[in-house]
């Protein structure tokens, strides 16, 4: 029986920006959620992880595609490209962009920022070129413009889509002569209103749609709304001349650039939320034992990682930190009261979980963990809706009745959460 095809993999290796990655995981769980798991994939579990027969739609985001080459070439791009002519689909922007054409032009002539090179997906059977604007400066907002774009309506028959809008653009590139490659399964979906600053021959376009085998990609290079697109997530105080106003312009488009990424979503046959899906609020995590004494044995284990403040105990980790509470202290106020102050910016990130401004991306990195230590009982279903820790004791106990060996002090710790972040970050960092 085939897997049906659910997980949504952003790239988060070499050559990838934390930050990109972050506002792409966020954008893209709104418009997919609940049909489809959006979540980071690695180089290295591209090169050898069995991700292609699950994997509903693979997504490059924005970073510097030298960095994916020095990752991916060789079997990584090769498991991609069979990937997509198999059927599978790719979502490039900006540098996913440049890194899924055929060739790849970047500053040419400008020795200290060139690259110019083949790339081996070739989604695009031509040349990605840029920058299509000039003023491009890495690691800042200097070349940042609200550009123009103008769609094609007849090459995207779903969903509502808008004449013309406004998008986040800082150093993506043109796809050259693209209306030429029609006979290739090449089709324009936006293109720049403006005039660019390189040769684009014939066209100005920015978003491509490219039928692969039996599968496609759609290549932008803009940056639509997956990785820093809502004007939201601008600080409009950045202190450089007119970026108060493009931050303006983008703002009053938002809804404009959600529906055409939208439109480009249904384009490649993905099922889209009508509705943008919110992103719940973290749960609290609770750790039991199917023995209660073995739970007090367990945090006298970690008590040299434990300090405390203001009366409270935490653990500080790599990654998160955890802020220690008994079953008596469970209630269901607000996450504002919820959230400590042991972390700088914590009234911010107060503001952005209970503000209007529901497109503000959290960092939940630095949001403080709330981990409850059952040690006198198991977690009460009030607490649990939706497992119950006293059939899951029971259950185990049956098991151990059953089992010989090893199997005896399996699962007997257990640590649950309704709502979390990365599992393995929060076991591993």
């Amino acid at each position: 029986m085939a897997t049906k095809r659910m997980d949504v993999l952003v790239y988060s290796g070499n050559g990838s920006t934390v930050e990109s990655v972050r506002h792409c995981l966020y954008s893209l769980r709104r418009l997919l959620s609940p049909t489809y798991a959006v979540i980071t994939v690695t180089g290295n579990a591209i090169i050898k992880e069995p991700w292609t027969a699950s994997c509903a739609l693979l997504v490059f985001p924005g970073g510097a595609d030298l960095g994916y080459c020095r990752t991916l070439n060789g079997e990584g791009n090769r498991r991609i490209s069979q990937y997509v002519e198999r059927g599978g689909l790719y979502l490039g922007f900006c540098a996913g962009g440049y890194y899924g054409s055929k060739r790849c032009e970047f500053e040419v002539g400008k020795k200290a920022m060139e690259v110019v090179g083949n790339r081996e997906l070739a989604f695009f059977p031509g040349t990605c070129r840029g920058c299509a604007f000039s003023g491009f400066v890495y690691h800042s907002e200097e070349g940042t413009r609200a550009v123009q774009l103008r769609t094609s309506k007849a090459a995207l028959s779903k969903g509502t889509v808008p004449d013309v809008f406004r998008s986040y653009y800082n150093g993506g590139g043109v796809f050259v002569d693209a209306p030429q490659l029609n006979h290739r399964g090449v089709e324009v979906l936006a293109s720049f209103i403006e005039e660019l600053d390189v040769d684009a021959g014939e066209g100005s376009a920015c978003v491509v749609y490219c039928k692969v085998g039996d599968g496609a990609a759609v290549l932008t290079s803009t940056r639509l709304r997956g990785d820093r697109f809502a004007a939201s997530n601008l600080d409009p105080t950045i202190n450089l001349p007119g970026y108060d106003k493009i931050v303006k312009a983008l703002k009053e488009d938002d809804q404009q650039r959600t529906d055409f990424l939208k439109a480009c979503l249904l384009k490649l046959g993905l099922q889209v939320s009508q509705e943008q899906t919110a992103i719940p609020s973290l749960s609290r995590l609770h750790l039991s034992s199917a023995e209660t004494a073995d739970t007090s044995r367990l945090i006298e284990a970690l008590r040299d990682i434990i300090t405390e403040q203001d009366g409270e105990e935490y653990i500080v980790d790599e990654n998160d930190t955890f802020h220690l509470e008994k079953p008596s202290r469970w209630s269901l106020g607000s996450i504002a009261d919820a959230l400590p102050s042991m972390t700088d910016g914590s009234s911010e990130q107060r503001e952005e979980e209970n503000g209007d401004d529901q497109e503000k991306i959290i960092d939940y990195d630095k949001i403080v963990k709330r981990l409850v230590i059952h040690d006198a009982d198991q977690p009460e279903s009030k607490d649990t809706p939706y497992f119950n820790h006293h059939a899951y004791v029971a259950n185990l106990k049956h098991y151990e009745s059953q089992s010989r060996g090893s199997g005896r002090t399996f699962g007997k710790e257990l640590l649950y959460g309704e709502v979390v972040t990365s599992t393995n970050t929060l076991l591993e960092k």
